[in-house]
């Protein structure tokens, strides 16, 4: 990778891709890009930047020649319970977004990034130590779009050759960029409430098992894969990754060691504890580990201890 565009360079993943990447890269050789211009202070605003809409070809080819990019990292997304409120938001943006890229991608000889999800298992498949080849039936538009993408990229690295690469990522967990809108992204918030001193209201059940990742991880991750040597893979899109898998209460308990009177309570959100119930408990990530040496950094005990120690820097606490 020569010249890199990190598309949705201010989204979750985005915003802390884009200072990774340029710190491996340098700064002139990332190109960060949303729909509107990333604001002053925006960590992304160190290098070249420009507006585009994943779900505008033309725009798209025009950002890619200009740069002249050889590697994308489509990020661009609308996550699981915003997707179920709009389907075909959720659709276009998430199948359109993918196309335009693959098709530019194939036109420029680009490098393609497209992260998929937990969310593109459903509930026919085996949901503990869930197999990197299985059953994906997902019910949610946001899951839909996923396989769709995966299947998608597959045919293009099939059928044109394109150097298409892809993990499905689980809950991620940020210190820096709140989610917005996903199932997973109690996983989070309560991190929040409890550095401020609130009670924090659990939108899903006690047992309710999911895979997690710390976004250092997650961002190491799509780093890792884009850099390793392509006949290496046989996997392609896209890959099992995880770090850790735990519930409200296993995740609670490990936030009390550092803040004692935190306290919590249930309010289940039914949509999202659907959505919750029909993806794995955990995933097999051995095909990672094993085609492109993926080893997470971070387990729950070592998440939380930075998570509360960033998280206290950013309120004063």
């Amino acid at each position: 990778m020569k010249k890199i565009l990190v598309i949705g360079a201010r989204g979750q993943i985005g915003s802390e891709l884009v200072p990774s990447l340029r710190k491996r890269y340098g700064n002139d050789n990332v190109v960060s890009a949303g729909r509107s211009y990333p604001l002053a202070g925006d960590p992304t605003e160190d290098g070249p930047s420009c507006q585009l809409d994943a779900t505008d070809a033309q725009r798209l080819a025009d950002v890619v020649k200009k740069y002249q990019i050889d590697a994308i990292y489509n990020m661009a997304a609308v996550l699981s319970a915003k997707a179920e409120a709009d389907p075909l938001w959720g659709w276009n943006t998430g199948v359109g977004s993918v196309l335009n890229c693959l098709e530019v991608a194939r036109e420029f000889k680009a490098m393609l990034f497209t992260p998929s999800s937990i969310g593109a298992f459903g509930p026919g498949t085996p949901p503990d130590n869930t197999p990197q080849d299985t059953v994906q039936r997902p019910g949610t538009i946001y899951g839909v779009s996923k396989v769709a993408g995966e299947l998608l990229s597959d045919y293009y690295f099939k059928r044109f050759g394109v150097d298409t690469r892809s993990v499905r990522y689980p809950g991620l967990i940020s210190n820096l960029t709140l989610p917005g809108g996903g199932t997973t992204d109690y996983a989070v918030e309560i991190y929040y409430a409890a550095v401020k001193g609130e009670k924090f209201i659990c939108p899903l059940k006690k047992g309710t098992f999911m895979d997690m990742m710390y976004m250092p991880d997650a961002v190491d991750a799509a780093i890792d894969l884009m850099e390793v040597d392509s006949a290496r893979l046989k996997h392609r899109n896209s890959f099992n990754v995880t770090a850790m898998s735990f519930d409200p209460e296993t995740i609670y308990l490990e936030i009390k060691k550092h803040i004692p009177n935190f306290e919590m309570e249930y309010e289940i959100h039914p949509l999202k504890q659907g959505i919750a119930d029909s993806w794995p408990n955990s995933m097999d990530d051995t095909c990672a580990r094993e085609e492109w040496g993926w080893n997470p950094k971070y387990n729950l005990a070592s998440m939380t201890e930075d998570m509360i120690k960033e998280l206290k820097k950013k309120f004063n606490k």
